[in-house]
């Protein structure tokens, strides 16, 4: 009774009530899979077009990773690091040098704020150029 109509009739009439949740795990179960294929697909090819600030950008895919934990897909913060620094643009080529040149790993957090303060800098730095006409 608490299951909406258009539910209802994508499952099938059983003749116990015991069969209707293993339906109901199984053909959500599927969906599942290719929810996680999907989110894997987006984190590794998600990139930073300056569209957003940074930090939405890192939000964005830290959200990502966590709906992937809730399907017992655990993404360690150094593959999140690596996975936000492989979306970054050519700009951001001299930050991922420093990075890694660095001993120490940072996590999310402390790579979000080095990559805040980074996109300041460019944007305090803009661009220049000079167009010549002859």
């Amino acid at each position: 009774m608490r299951i909406a109509n258009n539910i209802k009739s994508a499952i099938p009439q059983t003749e116990s009530i015991g069969e209707y949740p293993k339906y109901v795990e199984k053909h959500f179960h599927s969906a599942d899979k290719s929810l996680v294929g999907t989110l894997i697909a987006e984190l590794m090819t998600m990139k930073f077009n300056g569209s957003r600030s940074i930090q939405n950008h890192i939000i964005e895919m830290t959200n990502i990773a966590a709906r992937l934990q809730t399907f017992r897909m655990k993404v360690d913060d150094s593959f999140l690091v690596q996975f936000i620094l492989n979306s970054l643009p050519p700009e951001y080529g001299p930050f991922q040098i420093n990075y890694n040149t660095i001993k120490d790993k940072w996590n999310v957090s402390e790579f979000s704020s080095m990559l805040t303060q980074e996109e300041s800098r460019l944007k305090k730095q803009g661009s220049h150029s000079i167009n010549l006409i002859w």
